[in-house]
This record gives C-alpha cells, structure tokens and sequence, in this order.
C-alpha cells in the first residue's frame, strides 16, 4: 500500500482511538465501584440504544471480514454465515431475551443457580462463558493482524505481532476503566460507522453493475474460475460426505450458538426491563439483517472486481476482501478516491475489532468475577471486591486472547468464530433452556449439561482438521487428527442436551417444584426482577 494509504487510514485509526478513550475516561470518572454499574451500566440504556450496542457487539470483524472473504472465494457456500447469523435471532427473540432478563443479574450462571445449588452450577457455567469468550477473542485478534498487515503494506511477523498486542491492550484499558457504560457507547458508535461503511460500499457495487444483481452474479462466477458452479451449493461443502455433514454442523452451531453467548446474554441486563430487552433484540434484529444482506452484496462484489486470485494472494483465508474491494471502488491503487476509501474502510474495520472485542472482555471477566472468583474463594478471607477482580481477570483473559490470536493468525475469521458458536450452542444453550423450561431439572443435570457439552466441543476441535493434518491448519506438520469435521456441532450440540437428560434422570436430588414455579412466574411477568 502507498504512503497515502498508510498515514490516512493511521490518522483514522487514531481519531476513532481517541474517540473510544475520551469516552471511557469520561465514564470512569462516574462512579464504577458498584457490580450494577460495572456490569450492567447501570440499567439505564434505552431499547434503542442497546439494540444498537447488541448490533455493534454482533456484526464483528467475523461478519465484515471474514464473510464476504468466504463469499468471494466460495460463492453460494460462503453464504451459510450471512443466513446462519441472522436467523439465529430468532431463537434469542422467541426463547431468550426476556427469560433471560427476568431470572438473572449479570451472567449465565445467574439463570441456571436461581433454583439449583449455587457453588458448581456457577463454576461449570463460568468456565464455560470463559471458554467461549476466549475463542471469540482470537477470531478478532486475528481480523485485527490481517487488516493492519495489509494496511502497513507487508505481511510482516512483526507488524501483526504489535497490533495484536495493541488490540489487547486497548481493551483491557476500555473494560478496566469504562465497564459496561463505556464498552456500551463504544458499540453504539462503531455499529454507525460500520452500517454506514456498509451501506456505501453496497451502494457503489450496485451502481458499478446499474443496479443489475444477475449481471453481478454472473460476473463474480465468470471471474471465480468455477462458472455456474460458484452460484451453487457444495463448492467448499460439496465434495464428499464428511464436507456436507460439516455443512450441516456449523449451520447447526451458527443457529443455536447466539442464544448461548455470553456476551450477548450480558445486553440483556442493560436495560430495565423484560419488555425493553424484548424490544432491543427487535431494533438489532432490523440492523443485523440488513447489515447480512449487505455482506452477500460485498462478498459477490469482491469476487466481481478484485477476483478470488487476488483476495487469496493478500490473505489465504479470504479476510482482506473487503478493504480490497472498497480500493478497487474508489478507483484503483494509486488514486485518490481509492486511498480515502481504503482508508475509511479499514478505520471501520478496526474499529469493529475494538468495539467487539471490549464487549466479549467485559462478559468473560464478569464470569470470571461473579461466578467462578465467588465461588472458589477460601470460606472466611477477606473477600476482594468483584470489580476489582473483574478488572484484574480483564487483564488475564487479555492476554491469552493475545497468545491464541498470535498462533491462529492464518486462518478464517468467519470460521473461528463458527467454532466459539459451537462451544456456545454445545455448553450453553442446553442449560439455559433446560433451566428455563424443564420442572424436574436438578444441579446435577445442569453441571453435566455444560461439561458434557464444553469437553467433547474442545476435545473434537482439538483433534479435527482445523489444528492438524493438512497445510491450512494450526500445526501443519502434525497430524493428530482423529475427527473429520472441522465444526463440532453435529455431535457436540446433542451430546450437551443429552448429557443435562441423563445426569438429571441419574441424579437422587428431588427437583424443587416451589423453586421452578417461582422461577417460572418471574421469567414470563417479570415480578421479582431484578
């Protein structure tokens, strides 16, 4: 990239930079030492403002990047994300959002305790949270080093190294300092800028086609190298048995997953409300869907114009077609419509990054606070307090994601984060509706639910093609790879529903029918609520 590039995307990067902190510096000077506060801003955002936080926490470096890279290498396939991320709201609309509200404070584990024994319940829910959290980290991580190497014009170890760092780094400082006040108007912000992004960029592709989407199709396949077959199913699904049931699996994690990640979970209690957050899923839900739509506009657009040979020479994986793409609208390397764009895109990107990555922290370092710090501590020391312990675990979980994001930085975007979906939808989800909904579940059930979920999710990608065995995974000279799909869904999903049924069938504890009804009536009216 040109000198040009270089210091109007940096000037960019900066202000938005300085933006964010101006705001968490001035939140931090309001009071942050209650757990409320800290958490939950305070309860005082309103059903718009949070549906646009849930929408900048939502629509991550994943959607921007990674999906319209999958769109523009593998066509109709690369597709899955888009559909599979926007129907998944149904299931938090129609399931989740205003049970969830009612029956908890802060996290997961405040639902699922509210009628079982309080202490392994919270320490199986918060590992898990933790667990999804972390690889949710590593998908932006690696967003974050993939723009900022193409921006500084190489692929240099060293330009990612620091940026990954940088990343980590500024949003510890954003949690630390801001809560949940500050990551909150942080996501309002970057959720305007990146549908604005979104909307320009869609708008330029379909004028440079005349608003002719079949000619645009037809274009990208011509230009694939695939022809017709690019605008049907099975070019990265396709091919055999073991592809098609992969298919199948990350459709299954991407529906299922939204409903059990934490920090969307977390939105919830940011407003005062069932009734607001039922209203806050409604506003994200018209933002993301229109945002998804885009994305398929942008990824066969990439494909038109850049064409899959040249998205792959910057960025195997397919993560930097779209900064490519807004380069080619502006009108070519070296122009100067092309540099603004470029420029104005990656900003937008990286400010995604920031915004995403500042939600998941918070949500992590809560779990690591309310429910597993709560619960391992020695009986009879001083207890420390649960924010500042949030804040230390901010810094902890800052720089494992830091560590993971340095070593997955070759691979998909889009695809990291098809598996933290998986682990939620294996662990999560099964306990959440289980508690919601099932009047003889006991503790018993709840813990095995998230265990039998969490360990087979981890173990299956550990020994699938994503860390071993072929030259696009982690370790390319190993080969420990004893499970064929590269998403652990298909098996790791119903392993945790049935894993909750046979330890609450198994379990001698007598389910409390008082605990459940009083729950029951608190998740559908509300009273009691906190």
């Amino acid at each position: 990239m040109t000198g040009d590039h270089q210091t109007l995307a940096l000037l960019l990067f900066s202000t938005f930079v300085a933006v964010t902190l101006g705001i968490t510096t001035w939140v931090s000077r309001h009071r942050q030492g209650s757990a409320e506060e800290f958490y939950a801003g305070g309860r005082l955002f309103s059903p718009m403002e949070n549906g646009f936080a849930i929408a900048g926490d939502y629509m991550s470096a994943a959607s921007f990047l990674g999906i319209s890279g999958l769109i523009a290498l593998y066509g109709y396939d690369g597709m899955l994300y888009s559909v599979g991320f926007l129907v998944a709201w149904l299931v938090v609309l129609f399931l989740v959002a205003e049970l969830v509200r009612n029956c908890g404070r802060f996290t997961l584990a405040d639902v699922v305790a509210s009628r079982m024994r309080e202490r392994p319940v919270r320490i199986a829910a918060g590992t898990s949270s933790v667990t999804v959290s972390v690889l949710y980290l590593v998908a932006q991580m690696v967003g974050a080093g993939s723009l900022v190497a193409l921006l500084l014009g190489g692929t240099t170890e060293a330009a990612r190294t620091w940026t990954v760092i940088g990343v980590g780094a500024l949003m510890v400082i954003y949690v630390s300092l801001g809560g949940m006040r500050a990551t909150t108007w942080i996501q309002i912000v970057k959720a305007v800028l990146l549908l604005g992004g979104t909307v320009a960029l869609t708008t330029l592709v379909l004028v440079r086609f005349q608003g002719d989407f079949d000619r645009l199709l037809r274009t990208a396949a011509e230009r694939s190298g695939h022809g017709e077959a690019f605008l049907a199913p099975g070019l990265a699904y396709g091919g055999d048995w073991t592809s098609r049931f992969d298919f199948i699996s990350l459709g299954l994690a991407l529906v299922l997953g939204t409903a059990g990640l934490p920090h969307i979970l977390s939105r919830f209690y940011t407003v005062p409300t069932a009734r607001a957050a039922r209203r806050s899923v409604v506003w994200s839900i018209g933002l993301i869907g229109g945002f998804y739509l885009m994305t398929i506009v942008l990824g066969f657009g990439a494909a038109a114009l850049v064409g899959p040979d040249a998205v792959r020479a910057s960025n195997a994986a397919g993560n930097t077609a779209v900064p490519l793409l807004a380069l080619d609208l502006g009108g070519g390397a070296g122009s100067t419509g092309g540099t603004v764009l470029f420029a104005v895109v990656a900003a937008i990107a990286f400010a995604t990054i920031l915004a995403v990555v500042a939600g998941i922290t918070l949500a992590s370092s809560a779990s690591v606070a309310h429910d597993l710090y709560a619960s391992l501590r020695r009986r009879g020391k001083e207890p420390r307090s649960e924010v500042a312990v949030a804040r230390i675990a901010a810094v902890g979980i800052g720089a494992v994601a830091i560590g993971l994001g340095l070593l997955a930085r070759d691979l998909n975007v889009a695809f990291l984060v098809g598996l933290a979906f998986a682990v939620a939808a294996s662990a999560n989800l099964p306990v959440l509706l289980y508690s919601l909904f099932w009047r003889g579940f006991t503790t018993r059930g709840a813990v095995w639910a998230v265990y039998g979920g969490l360990v087979p999710a981890v173990v299956l990608v550990l020994l699938s093609p994503v860390v071993s065995g072929g030259p696009q995974s982690l370790f390319p000279d190993a080969d420990f790879q004893y499970f064929p799909l590269q998403n652990p869904g298909l098996v790791s999903v119903p392993l945790g529903f049935l894993a909750g049924w046979l330890g609450t069938v198994t379990s001698p504890e007598v389910p409390d029918e008082a605990k459940h009804a009083e729950t029951e009536v608190r998740s559908l009216t509300g009273a009691g609520a906190v």
